[in-house]
């Protein structure tokens, strides 16, 4: 009987492997390596970019931030657009990651100024009170190899010209890792796309409130004061003690964002807190 024969067992057992791997691993791995999900306005990294990567990979970054946005509407609220595979395309490893001890960086490209990011690397706490992430000033002392960022950009097949290689002298990794940061997420037009999130009306449900001017200030600082400054002083950004817009103009601004300028949309702070923070604006303006 051909059960008691050892040789022609193996051999089925064998084929049976092999038709099985085929049909779950290399069928699909070469369906998922076609272009069909390709989307043109998404390139390869910049030389630079591409170093900031490979920081952020040896830095760890990928342990504590996730790098896709799942199709859930509390994270589409949240994050923005849900993660597409054909962003990914010229990621080697991806970065999805599977934890978030810190927020999701899949769309964090283009939402804050490159200030914003040296000073959040160089001191965390200094952006985002009461986070436990450590600095990293360090990264300002070690240097971008631009012979070693162009074997790389050669292998993985990346365009460059000499000139891009050149620009990296004096870079350091750093400068890199912004680079690397703004690029996340900035190849698609999600921000173009409308996000839903209740505004209520425009009318002042805290005018005159202590109470809602107290809370407004601990917003304030917990959200606004990294750019602008404590008490509106003014830090790299916009000084707001001297701007005295009607508060209609406030609460679409923290609410809308101006891209323009890279200051995000705090919408998700929800309509209540905002009107909170534009209190406190008010409470806090010099007369002209």
């Amino acid at each position: 009987m051909w059960e008691k024969n050892s040789v022609l067992l193996l051999l089925l057992a064998t084929a049976a492997i092999m038709v099985g791997t085929v049909i779950t691993m290399v069928l699909p791995f070469a369906y998922v390596n076609t272009d069909r999900d390709a989307i043109e306005s998404v390139v390869p990294y910049s030389a630079l970019e591409l170093a900031g990567r490979d920081v952020y990979i040896k830095e760890g970054c990928n342990n504590c931030h996730s790098q896709t946005v799942r199709p859930l509407v509390a994270e589409v609220i949240r994050y923005g657009d849900y993660s597409k595979s054909g962003e990914f395309v010229y990621d080697r490893p991806h970065l999805w990651g599977s934890r978030r001890t810190g927020p999701d960086l899949a769309r964090v490209g283009g939402k804050y100024p490159d200030q914003w990011h040296y000073e959040h690397m160089r001191d965390p706490a200094s952006m985002a009170p009461g986070t436990n992430m450590p600095p990293y000033d360090f990264l300002d002392n070690r240097e971008v190899d631009p012979e070693l960022t162009r074997r790389k950009m050669e292998v993985l097949g990346f365009p460059y010209t000499e000139e891009e290689i050149r620009d990296l002298e004096g870079k350091t990794d750093m400068d890199a890792m912004v680079a690397y940061l703004q690029k996340l997420g900035s190849d698609i037009p999600w921000r173009e796309q409308e996000r839903v999130v209740a505004v209520g009306e425009l009318t002042n449900p805290f005018a005159g409130d202590p109470a809602a001017i107290a809370e407004g200030l601990e917003l304030y600082d917990r959200n606004c004061a990294a750019c602008h400054g404590a008490g509106l002083s003014g830090g790299f950004a916009a000084d707001l003690s001297a701007l005295n817009y009607p508060e209609e103009v406030y609460f679409r601004i923290i609410h809308e964002g101006i891209q323009p300028l890279g200051m995000p949309d705090f919408a998700t702070l929800g309509s209540e807190r905002i009107w909170k923070i534009v209190n406190y604006l008010e409470s806090e303006q010099v007369e002209p």
